[in-house]
């Protein structure tokens, strides 16, 4: 059946102080864990991400493409669901809807949920409750029953149906807000939903210390814990007349450009050797000799890529990029935004885990002078 995915994050993480979907995690952040997961399976089609104003506007550019999607969530959590239900391809048979707080999750888990529900219409992971439950009196913390444990699941997610099962639920009730789940709403039709056993790692991560504990869990999936690495890199070219200026990918108007190979973007230049640094592999010339023929004339967006491949090599995630630009010409504070923006997708980290700015040299020196750039970079990189 064609399958597809929702994955709303529209939540504004109050019990974390802080909104929690772009916090740090093994190297990713919670949400986009979560989105891998989904964007991995071969039989999931299309993913819609469903994100909060903020986070739509600052990382929803930057996540959509393929087969994802990226839709700005509802007031509610039904509503963000509503959205990315609306945002759909037509066609799809079968829908997980499943929280980007839970990080955790897996493809065998997700790949259950979607036989069951093209078997049966509507599946929920969930695992068996292993605490005693309190049954307290209304308004108070009284113990006013204790049932039996036995006949109580806790649900997760993904929760997945048939399109026209979850199609019919949302529609029925669309009035409703306070749904916690879509199965309460699939139940409400008359449907029965049918229990996916899941994992006790796939919890819901709402508290700070839940941080720790799914960091531990990821890093022993991937094989024990990673260490942290610093590297440092710098990068300085010549600026001269007839070459255009590229700086972190982006092209800036300017009557001189940087002389080098290819286009001698030293903000990507310095910003690889910072990250090849930390891995122990020196700096690009060696990295990429311009001796090698498959290397000559490389452009500094394909350097990048090609780092890129070298840390995965390594099971290594790049944590932090800071790059400082010296520079008394051209005046650079204007653009740092798309700067930023434009070392963050090529390295493919979130903003929030990109530093760029610039300095004057002071009138000193031959950048003072404007006859150079120069760029210092340091990465924080996760490796085995």
């Amino acid at each position: 059946m064609r399958a597809a995915a929702i994955i709303v994050s529209g939540g504004s993480g109050s019990r974390m102080g802080r909104p929690k979907q772009f916090l740090p995690l093994a190297g990713s952040t919670v949400a986009e864990l979560s989105l891998e997961c989904f964007v991995s399976m071969s039989e999931v089609e299309s993913v819609v991400l469903v994100l909060g104003g903020d986070s739509f506007k600052e990382h929803g550019a930057r996540l959509s493409g393929g087969k994802v999607k990226v839709v700005e969530a509802g007031p509610t959590r039904m509503g963000s669901v509503r959205n990315g239900f609306a945002a759909l391809p037509p066609g799809v048979e079968v829908v997980a809807v499943h929280d980007g707080a839970r990080s955790m999750i897996t493809p065998e888990i997700a790949r259950a949920t979607f036989a069951e529900a093209a078997k049966s219409g509507a599946a929920v992971a969930a695992v068996p409750v292993k605490d005693t439950l309190k049954v307290v009196e209304k308004g108070g913390k009284t113990v006013a029953e204790t049932p039996d444990r036995s006949r109580y699941w806790a649900a997760q997610t993904p929760q997945t149906y048939r399109y026209s099962i979850l199609k019919e639920a949302l529609e029925k009730f669309a009035g409703d807000a306070d749904a916690t789940d879509e199965s309460q709403l699939v139940e409400r039709c008359g449907h029965k939903v049918a229990l996916v056993e899941s994992s006790y790692e796939n919890f819901k991560i709402t508290t700070p210390e839940d941080i720790t504990m799914a960091g531990a869990i990821i890093e022993a999936r991937l094989g024990g814990r990673r260490e942290s690495r610093t590297g440092f890199g710098y990068d300085i070219h010549r600026l001269v007349e007839g070459r255009e200026l590229w700086l972190a990918g982006i092209k800036l108007p300017h009557t001189k450009g940087l002389l080098g190979h290819s286009d001698g973007d030293a903000v990507l230049h310095a910003s690889c050797d910072a990250v090849l640094g930390a891995l122990g592999l020196g700096e690009i010339g060696i990295a990429f000799p311009p001796s090698d023929p498959k290397f000559k004339g490389l452009a500094s967006k394909d350097i990048v890529a090609n780092t890129l491949e070298k840390v995965a090599a390594f099971g290594g995630d790049i944590i932090h990029l800071d790059a400082t630009l010296i520079a008394e010409e051209p005046k650079l504070k204007p653009h740092y935004e798309k700067l930023k923006a434009s070392l963050a997708a090529l390295f493919k980290l979130p903003e929030s885990r990109v530093s760029l700015k610039a300095k004057s040299n002071e009138g000193l020196d031959a950048i003072g002078r404007g006859e150079a750039i120069a760029c210092h970079a340091v990465a924080t990189v996760l490796a085995r």
